[in-house]
């Protein structure tokens, strides 16, 4: 099943993001779409909050000290309208790599998540590129 929602979701939760982030003016003057970063790592946390969910984001840097990255992302009514929930954003603990936007201001550890890609292959768009 959950592959099912890689493909197929993934475009489900991109059409709803597309929509929202463009009428949502707080996203493009919090973050910034040129400063684009990867980041690969393990949710400890999933604020299931409005406005916005929080993906809190454990990453190990090259000496293993980790640093926590706040990742904001659409609210729970456009995710849950899509089929996602909690549980599954949190993915059982495995690896995942996260493609987003970083904060416009510099705020450390802050971006905005476009995509979200598990070890097993699976993921979840959740807004436009």
């Amino acid at each position: 099943m959950a592959n099912r929602f890689g493909v197929g979701g993934g475009a489900l939760v991109l059409s709803l993001a597309v929509a929202g982030a463009s009428a949502h003016h707080s996203v493009a003057g919090q973050f910034d779409s040129s400063k684009r970063v990867q980041l690969t790592g393990t949710i400890s946390e999933v604020d299931w909050i409005n406005p916005h969910v929080y993906i809190h984001l454990d990453v190990k840097d090259e000496k293993g000290a980790v640093a926590v990255w706040r990742l904001e992302t659409l609210p729970t009514a456009m995710l849950r309208k899509a089929g996602l929930t909690k549980d599954m954003i949190m993915g059982g603990g495995v690896a995942v790599t996260v493609d987003a936007y970083s904060a416009r201001d510099g705020t450390q550890n802050l971006a905005w998540v476009l995509k979200l890609t598990y070890a097993d292959g699976h993921y979840y768009q959740l807004a436009g590129e």
